[in-house]
């Protein structure tokens, strides 16, 4: 059962993430991308880690919270330039997590939590930044590979595709076989991931 705080907690990352001014067409529908994309994310965690808590449940809601804040192209090009800005959008999604759950009435130990999970510590050894994981894994698979398919030569997006492959556990994989992709997109997805016919 969904608690008065955890619904404050979410219904005030959704508010926040309405001010997104970048779009995302889903399922027909044009939306402000982040708050798409955390309701996505929140159903895939409902999905894999139904006994989730309200620290992962927030995190996966708000995964993502003011992601327009700091554009890419205040960081250089190249790998160290997006992992520089990777991590001060972490911080912001972290910091704001931290204000929303004080905000909700949320003990110090719940919102380092939170902030932790959206930072990706251990992932690979918590089982909830996994699931997290899986979760963003599985979004992008859903709503990103055809754009990203549009705008990069295959060769780019079959690396991208390998490595966002080797992140997700065995049951996320076991999903994303299963996803309603674009018949020319399960087929890259098969042929890149050597997934065989049967996918």
């Amino acid at each position: 059962m969904t608690s008065a705080r955890l619904r404050r907690a979410l219904a005030c990352i959704d508010e926040i993430n309405r001010a997104d001014p970048h779009q995302i067409q889903v399922r027909g529908e044009s939306r402000p991308k982040e708050l798409t994309h955390a309701a996505m994310v929140s159903a895939w965690i409902e999905r894999l880690r139904p006994d989730a808590d309200d620290a992962l449940r927030i995190a996966a809601h708000g995964h993502h919270v003011r992601r327009w804040a700091i554009p890419r192209a205040e960081y250089p090009l190249g790998r160290r330039g997006y992992l520089r800005w990777r991590q001060a959008l972490q911080e912001i999604h972290a910091d704001t997590l931290g204000e929303v759950m004080t905000e909700a009435g949320y003990d110090t130990a719940s919102i380092e939590r939170a902030r932790n999970l959206v930072r990706k510590r251990n992932l690979r050894r918590d089982a909830d930044v996994q699931a997290l994981e899986d979760a963003l894994c599985l979004v992008f698979l859903e709503t990103q590979l055809r754009e990203f398919r549009t705008r990069q030569p295959d060769d780019r997006v079959a690396d991208i595709l390998r490595k966002t492959w080797d992140k997700m556990s065995a049951e996320a994989r076991a999903l994303a076989v299963e996803l309603d992709l674009a018949p020319d997109d399960r087929r890259f997805l098969q042929r890149v991931l050597r997934l065989g016919d049967a996918a």
